[in-house]
């Protein structure tokens, strides 16, 4: 996906996108090889440290829903995983968010901003180390999160849904214990304030040159295989 919408792929995974690239994140279903999640994204850095990049506000993306269209929020926990779902296009509403991951780290940060670019919070999603592939990155998400304020302090999040997807058979035990260890390594670089938290990252700010990247009719297109 290249700037203005166009697909473009890159020479290879190995290969790391100059900023302003506009490629996809993505995220598969937790019970098989389907996209479900897709993500236009422009590059902010790439390189053997970190792949920043940037969700504008407005940007169309695909979320999943239950059928019958009812928002997954909505739907209680006990059938949340179970009833059937679709893919959608929508639009991302509220301010832009700064997506950040390390190569082979479980998890991504992602910082939220007020409307008025006051700092809100950082955000660790734990998830599959992301792949890879000519058009971007995918992975696959384990439902534990963790909110971090600006003031260092945070807090788990999510927990009840991580504890239904283990009872719906969406993560064995196995999966479990290695989502809890990473969540149990992320709290400890964030108690020591490590990278990514210690960069300044907050005080950062997109090009306003950049354009929204476009959703490609190709977003679901051969995803990169995530071992779970």
């Amino acid at each position: 996906m290249a700037e203005g919408g166009a697909v473009r792929d890159v020479a290879g995974p190995a290969a790391y996108w100059a900023p302003g690239t506009q490629i996809l994140w993505r995220y598969r279903e937790n019970s098989g090889a389907r996209v479900h999640i897709a993500r236009p994204v422009t590059v902010v850095r790439d390189d053997s440290e970190v792949l920043a990049a940037w969700m504008a506000p407005g940007t169309e993306c695909v979320r999943p829903v239950l059928a019958d269209g009812t928002p997954l929020h909505a739907e209680p926990l006990e059938s949340r995983y179970t009833r059937p779902r679709v893919v959608r296009r929508d639009r991302w509403a509220g301010t832009g968010v700064l997506k950040l991951a390390r190569p082979g780290e479980p998890w991504s940060v992602w910082l939220f901003w007020e409307p008025d670019w006051r700092f809100k919070n950082w955000y660790v999603n734990l998830e599959e180390p992301l792949v890879r592939w000519p058009g971007g990155v995918d992975s696959e998400d384990h439902f534990l999160d963790i909110s971090v304020r600006p003031d260092g302090s945070w807090q788990w999040h999510d927990e009840d849904e991580f504890a239904q997807a283990q009872r719906d058979g969406l993560m064995d035990a196995r999966l479990a214990d290695r989502v809890r260890e990473a969540g149990l390594a992320a709290v400890e670089v964030i108690r020591a304030w490590g990278p990514p938290f210690s960069e300044g990252w907050q005080d950062w700010r997109p090009d306003p040159s950049w354009e929204v990247p476009s959703l490609p009719e190709d977003w679901d297109r051969t995803p990169a295989h995530v071992s779970s």
